[in-house]
């Protein structure tokens, strides 16, 4: 659900795109009947669109916010992206003064690569495609400033949103112009993509952390004991106790890592003074607290099942 038109020449890098984001929900053969009468074209506007998706039964939320355009050193990068079960797919261009680069990454594996110096390059659907190809052929002069051609391809996104509901009608459009010989931009957009893609990958590996740790979370808040017995009063010091947990507990700090096993011991206050050695510790109604008379018991643990 995008269209990325990109010129790459002796002038610099221009580049201009939509900021669409489709998010589909329903039946996969029903959602394959609206992606084909979509990209035929057959569906013209936003309106058509959602009519369609409510009779085959899928649902849809269209947004207009995404950033498809970056600079990246003297590069502009453009990026069309899908979202699989288990990966991303991204498609990239790379653009600057003479020169450009063309990834295509699986998460953050790049599956294939190819460079070029000059060109106006189109990212998106074949139909988006097809539409932009042909307005570009008739307002194309290679005298336009880089400014010019900025306008121009915002006209032509324009024209091509209002024919299609794959391309939104918000844009960005980016220059940038350094100085660079054909050789000289391969060499820096050499350096600028590796350090991108280096970028990706942890980002992607500090996500994959964050998601297990949001799934170590989750697991353990699970296992939270809001009733039963935790173990026995072993040791008395003041208002501290050790108490040794039982066969079927165990006590987890803030971030989930445990600090007690099964069978020994951890800390607890009390503001009781008739504890004894042998006293059980229960929860009950969520409270903490001896189990022959409920007097209240603190502890800085969180206690779960096994």
């Amino acid at each position: 659900m995008s269209l990325i038109i990109a010129y790459i020449g002796k002038k610099g890098c221009v580049m201009a795109a939509d900021k669409r984001k489709i998010g589909y929900f329903g039946d996969k053969e029903q959602l394959r009947t609206l992606e084909e009468e979509l990209y035929s074209g057959a569906i013209e506007s936003d309106e058509k669109f959602l009519k369609r998706a409510e009779e085959l039964g899928i649902s849809i939320k269209i947004t207009d916010d995404a950033n498809k355009l970056k600079v990246v050193g003297n590069c502009i990068r453009g990026e069309v992206s899908t979202k699989g079960t288990f990966e991303t797919k991204r498609r990239r261009i790379y653009g600057t003064t003479n020169g450009y680069q063309i990834i295509e990454l699986l998460g953050s594996e790049t599956k294939s690569r190819k460079a070029g110096n000059k060109g106006i390059i189109l990212f998106g659907n074949q139909y988006a495609k097809q539409l932009a190809e042909s307005l570009i052929s008739k307002n194309w002069k290679s005298s336009l400033s880089l400014r010019y051609m900025g306008e121009v391809f915002e006209d032509i996104l324009s024209q091509v949103s209002s024919k299609t509901p794959t391309v939104g009608d918000k844009f960005d459009v980016l220059i940038q112009q350094p100085s660079f010989s054909d050789s000289s931009a391969q060499k820096h957009l050499n350096i600028t993509i590796d350090h991108d893609i280096k970028v990706l990958t942890k980002f992607r590996q500090e996500l994959t952390e964050q998601l297990v740790q949001q799934s170590l979370a989750i697991d353990m808040a699970n296992k939270i004991i809001e009733k039963g017995d935790i173990g026995r009063v072993v040791a008395i010091d003041g208002n501290m106790l050790q108490v040794q947990l039982n066969d079927k507990t165990q006590a987890m700090d803030g971030n989930w890592k445990q600090l007690a096993g099964p069978g020994q011991n951890v800390l607890m206050f009390t503001e009781s003074d008739n504890v004894k050695i042998g006293d059980k510790v229960v929860i009950e109604n969520e409270d903490l607290c001896l189990k022959k008379d409920k007097s209240s018991l603190r502890c800085d643990i969180i206690l779960c099942s096994l």
